[in-house]
């Protein structure tokens, strides 16, 4: 979709323009919808002992977490592309709120499974976002913008696995039980989602020159999905998706019993090591956008790509280090440095995004996203083997990632992919906090 009085920096005192009213929203929205799709996983080690739950039926949990997201976020693109990502967006707040507030009512593990794979769908709020960000700032900002607002929004990662152990304890401390407290927590989470999404309908418009009209969109979208579905490029973004913010999600859902099992650490002790993770999303994702627009100024679509392929490879290798980890410290301190080359990665993908088909932008996100979730399917496939140690499936992974970064040198792009690339002015591309 072409738009016209794109923004070409980031003024983030600004709360008045619609590009800048989508980049708060976007961010503020996505790090909200967090709180409901991983405010359960810091619970888990009161929810397993509730439930009685055993390592296979927590991973079918976490499998079903991210699931669903797959097929969520190819609708969420589509329908970006057909209605607008202010309608889309909305429409996925209020509803995900539903299953967020219900899943306290679970006594077994069967409804908190089906409850559990209901919330995923938020997930796909990730792809509505990058859409948004995208249709409102010019090309020589876009990697920047849309790593940043994915990235702030990403913090709600971080932040939940403190605060969802905070808030429960709270309700502990109140004098109400555990069972009852992880429920309220979970309520409040999605009362968030709930006014989230209707603020977003009313502060927010679909490009910045308007909403998107009703008619005439509906056949285009259907093409534009199948000409997306036809780029290998398309493909080839969503596997390497997979290796970073695939990982991601996994980490997030894993981080706390990892640490709680292996090292013996206190509830919220885990929730604040597994937080420290997510907090990494404050400079590390928008880093991997800021770099990529650099590296896109100087050396085009191609520098872009380059740098995706080294900070995957790096990726790997820290993961393979934290796998082997064995002490406290050290095994923190090896998570920090996956983290920070996971997020880089996954800010680099998406800065890519935007330059591969600008006419099925939303079907080419839809399914970029969509291979970071399918990703994290497969990672929870592999934890919740019996046979084999959380710090096994964490080496595998590694060597993975390593294998996996040399897809992003294979990329190539023609050179009417980004016209303005090479002329867009370097100074475009800084995050600035005043006009």
């Amino acid at each position: 979709m072409k738009t016209t009085h794109k923004a070409t920096r980031i003024n983030l005192r600004d709360f008045n323009s619609a590009p800048m009213r989508a980049f708060h929203m976007t961010w503020l929205a996505f790090f909200i919808c967090f709180f409901g799709w991983f405010g359960i996983a810091p619970l888990m080690p009161i929810i397993r002992d509730e439930l009685h739950l055993t390592k296979s039926q927590i991973g079918n949990s976490v499998i079903a977490s991210v699931a669903i997201t797959v097929l969520v976020r190819l609708i969420a693109g589509w329908l970006c592309d057909r209605i607008g990502p202010r309608r889309t967006y909305t429409g996925l707040l209020i509803l995900g709120s539903i299953p967020v507030m219900c899943v306290g009512l679970v006594h077994d593990y069967t409804s908190f499974l089906i409850f559990r794979l209901a919330i995923g769908a938020i997930g796909a709020s990730f792809v509505i976002t990058q859409y948004h960000t995208s249709v409102m700032f010019a090309p020589g900002i876009v990697g920047t913008a849309s790593a940043t607002t994915a990235g702030w929004g990403n913090l709600g990662g971080g932040l939940t696995q403190m605060v969802m152990p905070l808030l429960a304890g709270g309700f502990m401390n109140a004098g109400l039980s555990a069972a009852l407290s992880w429920r309220l927590a979970m309520m409040v989470a999605g009362a968030a989602l709930l006014l989230t999404g209707i603020a977003y309908y009313f502060l927010t418009q679909d490009t910045p020159e308007g909403n998107f009209s009703r008619s005439g969109r509906s056949s285009a979208a259907s093409g534009t999905f199948a000409e997306a579905c036809r780029d290998y490029r398309v493909w080839t973004l969503a596997l390497i998706y997979a290796a970073c913010f695939g990982i991601e999600l996994t980490i997030d859902n894993i981080a706390a019993l990892y640490f709680t099992d292996t090292f013996h650490l206190s509830l919220k002790m885990a929730g604040v090591v597994a937080g420290s993770f997510g907090m990494l999303n404050l400079f590390a994702r928008p880093l991997g956008g800021i770099v990529s627009d650099r590296c896109g100024h100087r050396r085009g679509l191609r520098g872009r790509g380059q740098l995706l392929g080294w900070t995957l490879a790096a990726e790997g290798i820290a993961m393979i280090l934290f796998s082997q980890t064995r002490t406290l410290g050290f095994a923190i301190t090896a998570m920090m440095v996956t983290g920070l080359f996971v997020k880089m990665s996954s800010g680099a993908t998406f800065s890519v995004v935007p330059f591969v088909n600008k006419r099925a932008l939303g079907a080419v996100a839809g399914i970029v996203g969509a291979g970071g979730n399918a990703g994290a399917v497969l990672a929870g496939f592999l934890f919740k083997m019996p046979s084999l140690t959380y710090s096994y499936c964490f080496l595998i992974l590694g060597f993975a990632i390593c294998a996996s970064s040399c897809l992003a040198f294979t990329v190539r792009f023609a050179r009417h992919d980004a016209p303005e690339e090479m002329a867009a002015p370097q100074a475009d591309a800084v995050l600035a906090a005043t006009a």
